[in-house]
């Protein structure tokens, strides 16, 4: 197969689904231009700020790509290509895309309340209380995965390592100068441009050279300082500027294959039972994970871009568009493990030795010598660019999760009325540490024991969200079948996982992780028979 003729045929099937389902989408959820949204309504320049449309979609799908549309595909794709690629497309449009709109919708109809809190109005104290601890949990292992990724890159290639701590001075610089001096955003946007590529320089003339133990130190600090500081300071003003890195790297990844049209070397289809835990059904699904559909994104959907929406007819380029851009960087992903690779034997002994980031930023490099780039220069900025993204990731992880752990111990009166909790526990520093702690615990190892426990809680958290939507579209009196229909499949996916999973970690002795995977089955359940009761209870009363 021909890397350039999937490249094309990927990218014009979503762009049709943007323009025919997304519109669909909107139509059947009653998207209003003129409804205020929560940003405008509630703006108190911390969480809710109104936001330019280009900036809230830097911001949004920066946080929801992060390194896993590249890990996840590139790990899948022991199973061969096909399945891979047809996951994909199939997920992005009609399972994640729709996940990530209607959490974002949703939430714009609860004064920009989070999935969570969306579940409290529709299920209840009591399964508002299972999803979040269910959420956190999910959180925990989400930073703990990409922490550890970020820790190899930044060490494998020192000098991403040194122009991402450099970003974080500029960002909060861009912050700064756009919202405290109302600079225009086209002026400093351009000079944000220019200052990244001189941190670009200085970090490839001047590498700082760490442990993978101090990078991750390192990350763990400046994530826990992001959870806590204003959004205009440093999340946003960060995001948007490394989605121009992201956005350079999908143009040279893109036109890079289209000139170079490199071969895909891996087998379409290797088998369905490759040993192990390796079966096609459920694990495809949950390790391709945020290329296809993602849980994290409706947390961060509701969570953080709800927020910042200025306008309700943008949330479809912000929430679908955003999804539809993460399938199309997976099968670049494909592309580029299927170009590297020649075996499932030879995948997985790259995989152990490299890791994923290595394969993609090797591919890329070789396409990107197309344009004149030397290879060293091209895999370096690539590396530069995943490993951004998952910072991009960890610290909208890490605010979601110190937002869900104040909310255990902040009363329903306190919630409404935006008083000041009592309980130590809900401050926001107290939540922040504890969520980093067990997070760090979990990141100390390899990737490759974290990921399986992260796709199949990220998967199962997607399955939770789609059901919280369809409660409440049901409530709303709208069509919830879109929502109905991969909500069933997710949950039939990620519960046969889990059950496997329980298994083999018990076996393996790694009990610390199997207890989290038998927290996390019992929470599911939980709460599944809590919204089945409510959606039945719904369904009667039409």
């Amino acid at each position: 197969m021909n890397g350039t003729l999937l490249l094309v045929v990927s990218a014009v099937v979503f762009v049709v689904a943007y323009v025919t389902y997304g519109a669909w989408l909107a139509k059947k959820w009653g998207i209003d231009p003129t409804r205020k949204t929560p940003a405008c309504e509630m703006n108190d320049g911390v969480d809710y700020v109104p936001t330019k449309p280009a900036v809230l979609l830097g911001h949004h799908f920066s946080s929801i790509a992060g390194a896993g549309p590249i890990v996840g595909p590139i790990s899948a794709a022991i199973f061969g290509w096909v399945p891979v690629v047809l996951w994909i497309i199939v997920g992005s449009i009609f399972f994640g895309g729709v996940q990530d709109y209607g959490s974002l919708v949703a939430s714009l109809r609860h004064r920009g309340q989070s999935i969570g809190q969306i579940i409290e109005a529709v299920l209840g104290r009591r399964g508002k209380i299972l999803f979040a601890l269910f959420a956190w949990v999910t959180l925990l292992v989400v930073v703990a995965a990409f922490a550890n990724i970020v820790a190899s890159t930044f060490a494998a290639a020192p000098a991403a390592g040194t122009s991402s701590l450099l970003f974080i001075v500029l960002a909060v610089v861009f912050g700064i100068g756009l919202y405290r001096y109302k600079l225009p955003l086209g002026l400093m946007t351009v000079l944000g441009i220019a200052a990244m590529l001189g941190c670009m320089a200085i970090g490839h003339f001047c590498p700082l050279k760490l442990s993978v133990t101090t990078w991750l130190v390192i990350t763990i600090i400046y994530i826990g300082i992001a959870s806590v500081a204003p959004v205009w300071v440093l999340l946003q003003p960060r995001d948007y500027l490394n989605s121009f890195l992201l956005y350079a790297m999908i143009f040279f990844a893109f036109f890079g294959v289209m000139i170079y049209s490199p071969d895909l070397n891996l087998a379409p289809v290797t088998g369905f039972d490759l040993g192990g835990m390796n079966w096609l059904f459920p694990m495809l699904f949950v390790t391709v994970a945020c290329g296809a559909i993602s849980g994290f994104h409706s947390l961060v959907g509701s969570g953080t871009s709800s927020k910042q929406l200025a306008n309700e007819k943008d949330a479809k380029l912000v929430g679908y568009g955003s999804m539809l851009l993460e399938g199309f960087l997976a099968i670049i992903a494909v592309i580029s493990v299927g170009f590297i690779c020649s075996s499932p034997e030879n995948l997985l002994e790259v995989l152990k030795t490299k890791g994923p980031v290595a394969i993609f930023s090797e591919a890329n490099g070789r396409f990107m010598e197309v344009f004149g780039i030397p290879f060293e220069l091209g895999r370096e900025f690539v590396a530069l660019t995943i490993s951004a993204f998952a910072l991009t990731s960890l610290d909208t992880a890490t605010r979601l999760g110190r937002f869900l752990f104040q909310e255990f111990f902040t009363t329903q009166e306190e919630a409404r009325t935006g008083a000041k909790p009592k309980s130590p526990l809900a401050n926001p520093f107290v939540a922040t540490g504890i969520t980093l702690g067990l997070s760090t615990y979990l990141a100390v190892g390899s990737y490759l024991a974290i990921w399986p426990i992260f796709g199949t809680a990220n998967q199962l958290l997607a399955a939770m969200a789609l059901l919280a939507i369809a409660v409440w579209l049901k409530n709303s009196k709208l069509d919830c079948r879109m929502v109905v229909y991969p909500m069933c499949f997710m949950f039939v996916v990620t519960f046969t996982a889990l059950a496997q999973l329980i298994y083999t970690y018990f076996v393996m002795g790694n009990f610390f992780v199997g207890a989290m995977a038998v927290l996390l089955f019992v929470l599911a359940i939980a709460l599944v028979v809590q919204s089945l009761d409510t959606f039945k209870g719904v369904t009667k009363n039409d």
